[in-house]
């Protein structure tokens, strides 16, 4: 696909065909508050017989034939505020002339 195609009708005539397309019927549908996705299965009667496609909606809006991933595990540490070295090692202000 060359951009995120929205239309669950314009990916299901990519996939089944403009005359497929017409023919195809939802027979599932539902989504999953644990896992926060939706999913809809179109089935089409081809001449082999019948067949099925399940599409995931992602969270961006588009229909994929793949579920969204789940968020992984991100390792960080929390961000600390910014502060002078002089106040984090309990020292004052250095002289210049110190060193010399």
């Amino acid at each position: 696909m060359n951009g995120r195609e929205r239309s669950l009708r314009v990916l299901a005539e990519k996939w089944l065909g403009e005359e497929g397309a017409k023919a195809a019927r939802v027979t599932r549908f539902s989504h999953s508050a644990r896992r926060r996705w939706r999913y809809v299965c179109v089935e089409a009667q081809q001449l082999d017989g019948e067949f099925s496609i399940v599409f995931f909606r992602h969270d961006d809006g588009s229909w994929w034939v793949f579920p969204p991933s789940s968020p992984r595990p991100v390792m960080g540490a929390p961000e600390r505020p910014r502060e002078s070295y002089a106040s984090r090692f309990g020292t004052g202000v250095v002289a210049a002339d110190t060193f010399a």
